[in-house]
C-alpha cells in the first residue's frame, strides 16, 4: 500500500471585518500568519504546507509573508475559500487535506499530528477533526478532509458552505464517515483565536508570558487556568457562527 499524502492547508485574507490585516499582525517577533506556518512545518506528516490566500491585491502582502515564512502559495477567488483548497489540491497532489486558518497563532503541532495520525490509522473516515465535539480552546481548530471529499465539495457544495469549506460534511453524519480527537477535560471556554482587539490583547499577553517559541496546548490552558485576567480580556467576544 503507497504511503498517503497529507498536506496543510491554510486560509489566509488580509480582508478580515472584524479585525483587518489581523494575519500579518506582529505577535512576538514574527506575524501571526508565520506562527501559523512554523506549527504546521513542524508536523511530519505533512507533505506540504500550503497558504490559501486570494487573487485580490492586497493579498499581494499574505503570500509574500507566507512564501518568507517557509509556506509553498495558492492564490484564488477571495469569496470561494472552497475553490482555493481544490486549487490548492490540485496543484499539489495529496490523499487528505488539514484546513487551518490564519488567526490561530497557538496551534500545537502534536494535536495537529494526532489529527493526522487518527485518520492514517482508519483512511476509510471521510472527516477528522478536534472540533466535532469541542474541548480544546478555540483557536486549536484542525479538520481533515479526504481529498475525493474535498474534490465533491468543489463540485456540489453552495452559499455558506462555499465559505467554510467543511461544513457540508461535518453536519451530516448520515452521508459521510466523520471521526474527532476529543480531549479528557472541558477547556472550550477559553479563546485564543484572533478575530478582534481584545482577542489581540490576549494572544499578545500569552506569548509575553510563554516566549516566542511555540507552546504546547496545556502550558496554555495551564498558563490561562492561573490568570483569569488574561481570560478576562476577551471574555466577551462572540465567536462568529459557521453557518
Amino acid at each position: 500500500m503507497a504511503p498517503v499524502r497529507v498536506n496543510a492547508v491554510i486560509q489566509a485574507r488580509l480582508s478580515s471585518t472584524r479585525l483587518p490585516g489581523k494575519v500579518l499582525r506582529s505577535l512576538g517577533t514574527r506575524s501571526v500568519l508565520s506562527w501559523v506556518v512554523r506549527a504546521a512545518r513542524q508536523v511530519p506528516a505533512f507533505g506540504e504546507v500550503i497558504v490559501a490566500t486570494s487573487e485580490a491585491d492586497d493579498d499581494d502582502l499574505v503570500a509574500n509573508e507566507a512564501t518568507r515564512a517557509g509556506a509553498t502559495v495558492v492564490r484564488g477567488p477571495l469569496d470561494d475559500v472552497l475553490s482555493r483548497f481544490e486549487l490548492a489540491a490540485q496543484r499539489h497532489p495529496c490523499d487528505a487535506v488539514v484546513r487551518l486558518t490564519a488567526d490561530c497563532p497557538l496551534h500545537d503541532p502534536a494535536l495537529l499530528a494526532q489529527v493526522v495520525g487518527l485518520w492514517q490509522a482508519d483512511p476509510d473516515l471521510h472527516y477528522v477533526s478536534n472540533t466535532l465535539v469541542r474541548r480544546l480552546p478555540r483557536g486549536l481548530d484542525a479538520e481533515l478532509i479526504r481529498r475525493d471529499v474535498l474534490a465533491e465539495q468543489y463540485r456540489v457544495a453552495t452559499g455558506p458552505h462555499r465559505e467554510h469549506v467543511t461544513s457540508a460534511v461535518y453536519t451530516r453524519p448520515e452521508l459521510y464517515r466523520c471521526a474527532g480527537v476529543v480531549t479528557g477535560e472541558d477547556h472550550s471556554d477559553l479563546r485564543v483565536t484572533l478575530d478582534t482587539a481584545e482577542d489581540a490583547a490576549l494572544l499578545e499577553a500569552v506569548v509575553g508570558e510563554l516566549g516566542d517559541g511555540l507552546p504546547r496546548w496545556r502550558e496554555v490552558v495551564t498558563l490561562l487556568r492561573a490568570r483569569p485576567d488574561l481570560v478576562a480580556l476577551n471574555a466577551a467576544v462572540e465567536q462568529k457562527t459557521a453557518l
